[in-house]
Formats: structure tokens, sequence, C-alpha cells
């Protein structure tokens, strides 16, 4: 793309919607458990998909964030 301009196709309006909503789900319950931990991951899970323009690429690092969260509910 020109100018760095990001694609907007459907697989990543689908993949930004997904893990931006998995995001907010995890910051939210962060916030209401008291879990600093995964507040903040939720807030990187949110915002991640805003510097990643490629879907393939997008979907890997939501997935790997989505796993790290979901592994360090109970740890915080």
């Amino acid at each position: 793309m020109p100018f760095g301009l990001p694609t907007f196709s459907a697989a990543n309006i689908i993949g930004n919607l997904l893990f931006s909503g998995l995001g907010y789900v995890a910051y939210s319950y962060g916030r209401k458990m008291d879990k600093t931990k995964v507040t903040i991951q939720g807030g990187v899970l949110m915002a991640f998909s805003y510097f990643i323009s490629d879907t393939v690429w997008m979907y890997a690092v939501g997935t790997a964030l989505t796993v790290w969260v979901w592994a360090s509910r109970h740890d915080a």
C-alpha cells in the first residue's frame, strides 16, 4: 500500500474486532478483579492491531496474546 496505509480486507476487520473485543473483556475482568497484569494484557490485546497491518501476522500475534492472557489469568 502506498504511504503505509493499512489494508481493509474483511479478514483484517474481523480479526481487529475479534481481538479488540477479547482485549476489552480481559481489561474489564482485570479491573473488576483488581488484577493489574490482566488489565495491562487486555490493553495490549486491544491496541496491538493498530501496529500490525498484515492479516496473517495479526491473527498469529493475536492468538499468542490471547493464549498469554488465558494462561496468566489465575497468576495475577
